[in-house]
């Protein structure tokens, strides 16, 4: 059992270095636990310990440093909360990268060309778009001397974000662990803000991990 673990914990190793230059990147972390035999020694009271196992493979949700980018299509969560995307089969999946794009009918979509939800649309002839620390979405056109609201970004958290159930591609789905999806206005009741130009960076401290 105890190389078992061992090989768990250099895989889980492994996966956060090679992720360190990934947006949004959360490192994970294997957790162990002792295991024992009862009736060592052929007496029932006495246990012997036998080893040890993986208990479980943690989400790490701390902050990464947001790097600005000037992209206005790049958005960074400061603070507590997830973007909701929408996957092909209906599955709400949340993810921390914020690198997003246009689709070919204007919707606002990841890097995967999953939907934002709730859905934002952004009109053919924009010329400028805003995103503001509240999730609030603007266009302004050409000619126009006000900026034209579109839609709101909304964040949505968990009572226990290291409970969510990793899906690959910096997605994570609703676990028994993670608890529901609560949604909101980011920026208010405890989620975090948003910030345009900016892609939060992978948290993974890649001199702690070579020591691991």
């Amino acid at each position: 059992s105890g190389i078992n673990a061992a090989s768990a914990d250099l895989n889980t190793t492994a996966h956060n270095i090679s992720n360190a230059n990934t947006t949004g990147f959360k490192q994970s972390r294997t957790e162990f636990a002792d295991v024992y035999a009862a009736g060592a020694f052929g007496l029932s009271s006495v246990n012997q310990g036998s080893g040890v196992r993986v208990a479980a493979v943690s989400q790490q949700f701390t902050q990464g440093t947001i790097n600005f980018t000037e992209n206005p299509l790049d958005l960074a969560i400061n603070g507590r909360g997830f973007f909701q995307v929408l996957l092909p089969d209906g599955t709400a999946a949340y993810t921390r990268d914020g690198s997003f794009q246009i689709s070919a009918t204007g919707d606002l979509v990841t890097s995967n060309g999953y939907a934002v939800q709730p859905g934002i649309n952004i009109p053919d002839g924009a010329q400028t778009l805003t995103v503001g620390s509240d999730g609030t979405v603007a266009v302004q056109f050409a000619g126009e001397s006000q900026p034209q609201q579109v839609g709101t970004l909304q964040i949505t958290d968990f009572v226990n974000p290291a409970g969510l159930q990793p899906q690959g591609n910096n997605l994570f789905t609703e676990s028994g662990s993670s608890g529901p999806p609560q949604t909101g206005t980011a920026s208010l009741n405890g989620l975090g803000s948003l910030i345009q130009g900016s892609l939060e960076a992978s948290n993974v401290n890649v001199v702690e991990e070579l020591v691991n």
